[in-house]
């Protein structure tokens, strides 16, 4: 996937930023993952992380949340998945923190409650430089597919922790465990889209009253 790069403008048409993107690489005895993205993308997504359902929520990530995302990953999957999610879940998290630098001119804040049928879940975020995660699903089944379902709330640990992000996900409704992990996953997107998005009002500024985050 090639990702081009558009330099992030915001609504008044005044100010001009530097193409939020970035591209990270991580590699240890048990994964090699490489992850590129880009904030102000389309939605274009290729995720090859030899975890099927993995790959269909980093889509959900990139399409609702209109990154270009390109997460390429090998891992000793022979064992389980948890070293290949965990450390997609970091590379993606540094690689985000990395393309917001020193997240000047952001909205900061974001929120979305996503439907899935009969579930319901809503996120609430802050890109504040504490990371924090309140973890409220209740996921019935311990597997879909073959993935193991204790592994979202890993894979969103690993992101907060390396993006410095506060993140609150409640689950409001919701009997199926895929539709649960799904409306988790595109809640996200929305809500980081929001929270990344520039405020024109304060588009030269760093969204803190402390001026740093």
């Amino acid at each position: 996937m090639r990702s081009i790069e558009r330099p992030a403008i915001s609504s008044n048409h005044n100010t001009v930023f530097n193409p939020r993107t970035a591209t990270v690489s991580r590699t240890t005895g048990e994964t090699d993952v490489q992850v590129t993205l880009n904030l102000d993308g389309t939605g274009n997504c290729n995720a090859q992380t030899g975890i099927p359902f993995l790959d269909h929520m980093l889509h959900q990530i990139s399409s609702h949340g209109l990154i270009d995302l390109e997460v390429i990953a090998k891992g000793d999957i022979e064992i389980d998945d948890h070293h290949t999610n965990e450390d997609v879940g970091i590379t993606l998290g540094k690689a985000l923190a990395q393309a917001l630098g020193d997240r000047k001119g952001i909205v900061r804040f974001g929120h979305f409650m996503a439907p899935l049928d009969e579930a319901l879940v809503q996120v609430a975020l802050d890109f504040s430089g504490r990371p924090h995660l309140t973890y409220g699903l209740q996921i019935p089944t311990q597997r879909v597919g073959t993935y193991d379902t204790q592994l979202v709330r890993e894979f969103f640990v690993a992101i907060v922790n390396n993006s410095q992000m506060t993140l609150h996900i409640r689950q409001l409704d919701g009997i199926n465990s895929h539709h649960i992990i799904e409306a988790t996953f595109k809640a996200f997107a929305r809500a980081m889209r929001m929270a990344t998005e520039i405020d024109p009002r304060r588009a030269s500024t760093i969204p803190s009253s402390k001026g740093v985050l």
